[in-house]
């Protein structure tokens, strides 16, 4: 993980549009026949925190927050180039987007995963995540699983 660099972005940023790109084939790959329902709530231009990760200026991680409710950010498009995974990265940019969050004024980070991705649960949970009852969209969608930390402000 050594040069590795993060930067705090937006939405508009060409290499956080082309990593989700990659992200939403793989999500494509793994929620099958499910993939159009979550992809209707992944829209880009409701995101404004982006953190994307560069190794040797290669863009190769990204993540982003948005605000959830008053006290919550939700956490969205965490992604990681499968030739750069277990490496860690995804951890340091969770604790990125998770920093930021409380600099904004949230006291609590909130997230969906699907239960084909266990290794994005088990980052999550290794992170200080827990699991909670579904929230708002993917109340009842038995392949969501949802989320929630208290954050150090």
């Amino acid at each position: 993980m050594s040069n590795l660099t993060l930067i705090r972005t937006h939405s508009d940023n060409a290499d956080f549009r082309e990593l989700v790109i990659l992200l939403d084939k793989d999500l494509a790959i793994k929620d099958g026949g499910e993939h159009a329902f979550y992809a209707q709530f992944n829209k880009l231009d409701a995101i404004k925190e982006v953190v994307v990760a560069y190794q040797k200026e290669i863009p190769i991680a990204c993540g982003a927050i948005k605000p959830f409710s008053t006290a919550a950010a939700e956490v969205k498009r965490m992604f990681v180039h499968p030739s750069y995974r277990k490496q860690g990265i995804a951890a340091t940019v969770l604790s990125e987007l998770e920093n930021w969050a409380a600099e904004l004024g949230f006291s609590q980070a909130v997230l969906e995963t699907g239960k084909k991705q266990p290794e994005a649960i088990a980052l999550y949970q290794k992170s200080g995540y827990e699991v909670t009852p579904n929230y708002g969209q993917y109340i009842g969608v038995d392949n969501s699983v949802c989320m929630a930390k208290l954050l150090n402000v």
